[in-house]
């Protein structure tokens, strides 16, 4: 007996030391990019030593067991493996954020990688939009949209169709803000603007979206002014499956996507695969669309040492619009409610209509512009690589509106130019009469009126007609990345791009009538006139469906650029030093008024180049300051190097490079529940081109085209910005910011009017300048001093919750506010004067207003598959309110015109399952 309770004793001593000695402890923690802080879905958390495991969920969070001072191994393709030990003792141990190191021959482009600013490192002043959010908060807005939390941004939906939406930074328009896909500039190679309805899909491909304020950190031979907006889209996904959804929402909006990824075989390719189709009747009256995206990614790792990668991507679609021509003054939409029923007055769209019983809009737009790469990476060794990219873009589609003969052509749009419907062609219920206009081209067939000269014109007064914009665009960045002993980084690579743009405006529809003259000139009819001494003279030309008018030109562009940058990085100090120079050359070959030889104008060139260097200091762990500051020499857009660009190779001689200076400043903080950043910016710029056209009277009586290209405008853009992120528990974010500017204009912009053969015109009583020594009395002159920067808010706020209450739900809301947004304008060159200059004044500030948006989604298992259901309501309480507007005469609301009111309450649901 005595000897069986010493054993009982032995063994009970025995397991309790051994329960102590393998106590098992909870851990928590959240994986995430140690570069851009997006977390890591589906990363594999294994127990070293034993089969136990498990992966993290949608959010990069994970829970494990494991017994204390067991190891815990961190893994996830296309990053370095992490191991941690688990010394803390407890029943629970939260380890809060983990970041994970990219591999430096991981499946991802690295022109991607070098255009990513990294936290604490690279001193600008970035925000990153992550898969997650991207996921959570789309719905069926549009991409800009899902960036107006960011500091600085403004979005708008402006005209209010599929793709119209547009973003500024900063104060800054789309040709001052940097469109990157993987890190390679997509901004329109003639005037730098980015139309996002050719992008439509690229919020279905994006798997992160970073926006870098001000100079930005992208390595390519021309920086931003306002900033970048990088999206990088989703690469060969390492992980083998896909999914399929299925999207519905207000105004009979419609989206089915799919996507499927083989992984990473054993033989080291991969491939991804994605589709989807998006129909919508359109929230503002008259703006169906149509839209698919097609995405592809090919993969291919050879060894260590060589990676190739070949994507494609494409976004066709169509969509009909009420674009800001077709805006209408605020009394208008008043007396409009009685046309709009039940619905509110801010939808009404004047191009909306009817023609033979079935829908018609004459504004209208249609466009593919696929895009792809062809990337390769090189691991020279474990120092040096270099990182090649060629790609190349086909743009086909156009614009279509209505147009006519002198006296008919703005009733075809719908409205005045003071913002009011037109009647001419108008039925009972405001929508635009287009069987008035069949009828109208029949009746001149038979009684003929008399139009620009023809006494007996019988031909169609209203027709059709479509902008095209073809393009064919192909490019190469390469960049060779080393190092210099322990702390230099050294980046230095080319830049080059062709450009060849069709710009052509085509008859689609005669509306009835036999045929349509163009008033503008037209090659090849020239004919002996006898009124005109005999010389050559143009005559008309009866032209029917397919036939060119007003223009028919290609334009084209070469651009060759080199950058350099060197990098410090040492304990808390990271420095960089960058620039680069440019060769921008233009030309033109026109079709329609000139002929052979004579076709091709002279080529142009203007260099180029920019400075940049910026400093980070990480005072501890938690505190870091940075300040960068930069110098930019930008070449003019294609249009204001010609005298008009529309019809002439004659060159204006003041075209000059845009010189842009920026400073910034900031400070940020990190730790375990909070984020945040402070900085403020100030930019200058100088030489901003003025562009505007008109006609006058000759000496003869003939009527004559006049170009005026103002140089000497300047604009100062100044501000402070502010956001932050708040995890007071694991189950709550809480996310604002706040951003003050002051953009204003300032300078005298001065200019000649000159005619199609670039020679000074006095006035607009026409006589030609012979005398060069008296052309400064001849010199036009604008005032624009302390004049706000129209077309963007300079004080915008916003507040967002984020609540994981139980294991797969996630509820969110957002609060965004918007003020000082003055009324876009253009600065009028035919207001100019020649004595005194002409004072532009300050434009109407447009009322404040505020907005809510919520969303939430489920994440639960069905059956073996993982399917997600989630919502959208955008503008919750349905607030009206004025996104866009353009400034009228009186600088005042009553005289405003072309104003566009926000998007009211809509909404989306989505389920979405993976596999």
């Amino acid at each position: 007996m005595k000897k069986h309770l010493i054993h009982f004793l032995l063994v009970a001593v025995l397991s309790v030391f051994s329960a102590a000695a393998f106590a098992q402890t909870t851990v928590r923690g959240q994986l995430v990019d140690a570069e851009t802080g997006e977390p890591l879905v589906g990363a594999a958390i294994m127990v070293e030593g034993t089969s136990q495991g498990t992966v993290t969920d949608i959010d990069g969070y994970f829970k494990q067991d494991v017994a204390q001072g067991g190891t815990l191994v961190f893994k996830y393709v296309g990053f370095k493996d992490l191991k941690k030990k688990i010394t803390q003792k407890g029943a629970s141990v939260d380890l809060g954020a983990i970041k994970m190191e990219p591999d430096a021959v991981m499946l991802k482009d690295v022109v991607i990688t070098s255009s990513v600013a990294v936290a604490r490192k690279t001193p600008v002043a970035v925000s990153t939009i992550n898969p997650v959010s991207i996921e959570d908060k789309i719905g069926s807005q549009e991409l800009p949209q899902l960036l107006k939390s960011t500091p600085g941004v403004y979005a708008s939906n402006e005209g209010g169709g599929y793709g119209d939406s547009n973003i500024k930074i900063r104060g800054f328009k789309s040709e001052y803000v940097a469109m990157m896909i993987n890190g390679v500039p997509m901004n329109g190679m003639e005037n730098q603007k980015v139309y996002m309805s050719n992008w439509g899909g690229l919020v279905d491909v994006a798997s992160s979206i970073q926006i870098q304020r001000g100079l930005g950190a992208s390595k390519v031979s021309t920086p931003s002014v306002g900033g970048s907006q990088n999206i990088v889209t989703k690469t060969t996904d390492a992980k083998k499956g896909g999914f399929v959804s299925y999207g519905m929402g207000n105004d009979g909006y419609n989206k089915v996507m799919f996507g499927v990824s083989s992984g990473l075989t054993k033989d080291g390719w991969a491939f991804t695969l994605l589709g989807a189709r998006d129909t919508r009747d359109g929230y503002i009256q008259g703006t169906e669309s149509e839209a698919y995206t097609w995405f592809i990614s090919v993969a291919k790792r050879f060894n260590d040492n060589h990676q190739l990668s070949f994507t494609a991507f494409g976004a066709p679609q169509w969509h009909n619009q009420r674009n800001m021509a077709n805006g209408l003054n605020i009394k208008e939409y008043q007396r409009v409610k009685q046309w709009m029923g039940e619905e509110s007055p801010y939808r009404y769209n004047s191009t909306f209509g009817y023609r033979n019983g079935q829908v018609m809009n004459s504004s209208r737009n249609a466009y593919h512009k696929p895009q792809m790469s062809l990337n390769h990476l090189w691991q020279i060794d474990h120092k040096s690589s270099l990182s090649t990219a060629a790609y190349m873009s086909i743009g086909t589609g156009a614009g279509y509106s209505g147009t006519g003969v002198t006296g008919y052509s703005s009733s075809w749009y719908g409205t005045a130019t003071d913002g009011t419907v037109n009647t001419q062609f108008r039925c009972p219920d405001g929508t635009f009469d287009y069987d008035a206009v069949d009828k109208l081209n029949a009746d001149n067939y038979k009684n003929p009126v008399s139009v620009s000269g023809m006494p007996n014109y019988n031909g169609s007064l209203m027709i059709m007609n479509k902008a095209s914009n073809d393009h064919f665009w192909a490019g190469l960045i390469s960049t060779y990345t080393t190092k210099f002993g322990d702390d230099f980084d050294f980046y230095g690579g080319i830049d080059y791009r062709y450009y060849k743009g069709l710009h052509q405006n085509v008859i689609t529809d005669l509306f009835g009538g036999k045929y349509y003259i163009d008033s503008y000139n037209r090659k090849n009819v020239l004919a002996t006139n006898s009124v005109n001494g005999g010389n050559p003279a143009w005559v008309n030309q009866k032209l029917g469906v397919g036939d060119v008018i007003r223009r028919d030109y290609d334009g084209f562009v070469m651009y060759e650029g080199g950058f350099a940058q060197l990098e410090y990085n040492k304990d808390a100090v990271s420095a960089f030093v960058s620039g680069g120079l440019t060769n921008t050359s233009y030309w033109r070959h026109d079709r329609m008024y000139y002929s052979g030889d004579k076709q091709d104008s002279s080529k142009k060139h203007y260099l180029g180049g920019n400075v940049k260097a910026g400093l980070n200091y990480n005072l501890d762990e938690h505190n870091n300051v940075f300040v960068n500051a930069g110098f930019i020499s930008r070449a003019p857009i294609f249009d204001n190097t010609f005298i008009n660009s529309q019809s002439s190779h004659e060159r204006n001689a003041d075209a000059k490079n845009e010189k842009v200076y920026s400073f910034e400043l900031g400070y940020g903080y990190r730790s375990h529940y909070i984020s945040a950043n402070v900085n403020a910016y100030y930019t200058i710029w100088k030489d901003k081109a003025l562009y505007d056209t008109g006609s006058y009277d000759d000496e003869d009586g003939n009527s004559q085209r006049w170009t005026m290209n103002m140089t000497g405008a300047q604009a100062n853009h100044m501000g402070v910005e502010f956001d932050f992120l708040a995890k007071p528990f694991r189950w709550m974010e809480v996310t604002g910011m706040f951003s003050w500017g002051d953009w204003r204009w300032n300078g005298t912009a001065t200019g000649f009017m000159m005619n199609t053969q670039g020679q000074i015109i006095k006035s607009t009583q026409g006589g030609v300048l012979t005398d060069m020594s008296q052309a400064d009395q001849y010199k036009y002159r604008i005032k624009m001093d302390d004049v706000h920067v129209g077309g963007s808010a300079q004080t915008t706020a916003a507040l967002g919750l984020i609540l994981r209450p139980m294991k797969g739900l996630r509820l969110s809301a957002d609060w965004n506010f918007y003020a000082r947004n003055y009324a876009d304008y253009d600065i009028d060159a035919s207001d100019a004067k020649q004595d005194t200059p002409y004072v532009v004044s300050d434009p109407w500030e447009i009322p404040s207003w505020s907005t809510f948006d919520v969303s939430a989604g489920y994440t639960f298992d069905f059956g073996k598959l993982r399917a997600t259901l989630s919502g959208n309501v955008y503008n919750l309480f349905n607030q009206e309110y004025i996104a866009d507007a353009r400034d009228g005469s009186n600088h005042d609301w009553e005289t405003a015109t072309r104003v566009l009111y926000g998007f009211g309450r809509t909404y989306s649901v989505r389920l979405k399952f993976n596999f």
